[in-house]
């Protein structure tokens, strides 16, 4: 059965105001963005927790501006984060945002590898995942030069302004990399009257090195800036001093028209003790610890603790929050558990899946503690009591289609390791080096072109003392690239160019053939309940990705369950929205999903959807009939 396609939609343009501020950056390339294409939005997956909750338990979230065709609850993008905020400015999203905070790519040149181990006990194979996040997978492998850098944020600020609140603020989290360029960037565009802070997060549990030849950094900068200065929320918050301390009692002196210090009858300054302060813009906090609960095997990951402070002093409860680098989801979560709405984006499924596992886990422990309190007549507010949540559900949605993007950075990292060729991670144009050659491969959703080999002979124009042969690799060739080749090479006695056709190649290609992931699954029924049964789950791509590692020894995987990262089922499945009736998502990486699960029945003949997600992010929906 497949699914139905959701009828087309034109994309609309979308104007956005051009940045006014001084002092202004400048960078080779620089352009305004004074219109951006909109694209629509197509809905994938639906969750709801409010079954097991009252609806008066819920907070008081003002959604008469929501817009209209959209569910009242968190939403969850995946796709470019440029084309997603198009998307929200053209479907009733400006000016409603109360809090953006974002965490974008350093520019670090970091090679970011998430680790992913198979479900199971201590000990159990590991196996490299994908690049992590979005950067450094699918869209920032070729930008990371420093202009190109430049203007991607500024075109995701200029239009994340657009988004805020008269009376909101954004708050920008980077590093000593580029924080000095986003400071610059931010006063263009926001104005420096309207700067708030500049935070510093210490992490002061971070490891330490003597030998290196700077000191180590142990800290971040978050640049806080408000849509008009002074309109913006700022909530201060008490925190403990770490000793404890004396300070003098003040009060108003007519006479001398200032504060001074009370003095008791004996002419001694009166002192207090004092265990709490304000909080300042120096916030000491731990990174996440490596087996802490929270952590989801994403090396940026940043702590919950961190973005609490964040959305509790620049925002209030109701308020909307976005986060359009949402990565691991702690945005998400933490504004979940702090009563605010909230919409978050990524380019890279990974995190959409990570993200969407953390929120479901989250809204059920809100519906299962305010089913219990209201069970127990628990529902009048107490000043100890948790903010209430705004929402107890979420939908996942597509803006375009990056499946084949992420599947073509996939497809990059198997051909490297394959062809023998190393990637080079600082080089902006080739992918790599095979020997004495440059490598560059063709991205793989079309075959080689002369277009394509044009781009590779201007770069080497700018190259000249290159000398090295070029290997290009991809997955067809047309004609005339064959015959382009043969002429630039004829009577060349450097930079020639070899080709590689994975499509053909009987040494190189066979890798590249893609074994989707099997699902054999069965129902049963029990009166009214429904029994689904999964009898066994095979994933080619992550034996195929240990076989790579283990050498020469096969890797053996004795329970099926220790390839799948989570089990849901939608059990009246309509073809195009995936509604999650059940989720099965093991809280640690030692514990397997159940494989057997029972639900209320539904009516006779109705399509139950399983899907299943393994520990590489691969889905699989298998459909039944009830």
């Amino acid at each position: 059965m497949t699914e139905k396609p959701s009828p087309a939609k034109k994309p609309t343009e979308v104007s956005i105001t051009r940045a006014k501020g001084r002092p202004m950056l400048s960078w080779v390339g620089k352009k305004p963005l004074g219109r951006v294409t909109a694209f629509p939005a197509q809905a994938i997956e639906r969750f709801s927790a409010t079954d097991a909750a009252p609806a008066q338990g819920l907070g008081t979230a003002d959604w008469s501006k929501w817009p209209q065709g959209l569910p009242q609850g968190g939403l969850l993008y995946h796709g470019d984060n440029k084309e997603v905020l198009a998307h929200l400015l053209a479907n009733g999203f400006r000016g409603q945002v109360k809090l953006i905070y974002i965490d974008p790519p350093f520019d670090s040149g970091a090679d970011y590898v998430r680790k992913v181990q198979l479900r199971g006990p201590k000990g159990t194979l590991k196996i490299d995942g994908e690049d992590y996040a979005l950067g450094e997978q699918v869209q920032y492998t070729d930008i990371w030069s420093n202009d190109n850098y430049l203007q991607f944020m500024y075109e995701r600020l200029l239009m994340l302004k657009e988004l805020l609140h008269e009376n909101g603020a954004i708050a920008v989290h980077c590093d000593f990399s580029k924080g000095h360029y986003l400071r610059l960037m931010l006063d263009e565009i926001f104005g420096e009257k309207n700067f708030v802070n500049d935070i510093t997060w210490y992490y002061e549990n971070k490891p330490q090195f003597g030998f290196m030849k700077h000191l180590p950094h142990d800290h971040d900068l978050i640049f806080v800036y408000a849509k008009n200065f002074g309109d913006h929320c700022t909530n201060h918050q008490q925190v403990p001093v770490k000793e404890v301390q004396q300070q003098a009692v003040v009060a108003w002196d007519p006479v001398a028209k200032k504060r001074v210090a009370k003095r008791d009858e004996a002419g001694d300054i009166i002192y207090v003790t004092r265990e709490e302060k304000y909080m300042g813009s120096v916030w000491t906090i731990p990174l996440v610890h490596p087996i802490a609960t929270e952590r989801t095997g994403y090396p940026t990951q940043k702590p919950e603790p961190l973005l609490e402070r964040v959305v509790e002093v620049f925002s209030n409860p109701g308020d909307l929050v976005l986060d359009c680098f949402i990565g691991s989801g702690t945005t998400a979560a933490v504004a979940q558990k702090l009563g605010r709405r909230w919409i978050g984006c990524d380019i890279n499924k990974g995190a959409i899946q990570t993200t969407a596992k953390r929120l479901q886990g989250v809204m059920r422990e809100q519906a299962q503690a305010l089913a219990a309190a209201n069970s127990q007549g628990e529902l009048v507010a107490r000043d100890d009591a948790p903010t209430a949540p705004c929402q107890l559900s979420f939908s996942t949605w597509r803006v375009n289609d990056y499946d084949l993007h992420i599947q073509h950075n996939e497809a990059v990292e198997l051909a490297c390791q394959h062809l023998g060729i190393t990637r080079t991670r600082t080089d902006p144009f080739f992918d790599g080096t095979r020997g004495a050659m440059l490598a560059k491969i063709i991205p793989l959703n079309h075959p080689l072109t002369p277009l394509d080999l044009e781009a590779l002979r201007t770069e080497l124009k700018n190259r000249p003392e290159e000398e090295r042969d070029m290997l290009v690799v991809s997955l067809g060739q047309e004609h005339k690239a064959r015959e382009w080749v043969a002429q630039y090479n004829h009577n060349r006695p450097v930079n020639k160019i070899h080709l590689i056709e994975l499509r053909t190649d009987r040494k190189a290609g066979g890798f590249i053939k893609h074994e989707p992931m099997s699902v054999q699954a069965h129902l049963e029924r029990d009166g009214n309940t429904l029994v689904v049964q999964i009898d066994d789950v095979v994933s080619p791509s992550i034996i195929a990705r240990l076989d790579l590692q283990e050498g020469i020894f096969r890797a053996s995987i004795p329970d099926w369950r220790a390839v799948v990262d989570c089990v849901l089922i939608d059990t009246q499945h309509d073809g195009e929205v995936f509604n999650v009736a059940l989720a099965d998502v093991p809280a640690r990486k030692q514990d397997l999903v159940a494989g057997r699960y029972e639900l209320p029945a539904p009516p006779t003949g109705a399509t139950v959807a399983v899907k299943l997600i393994d520990m590489l992010g691969e889905e699989c929906v298998v459909r039944l009939h009830a």
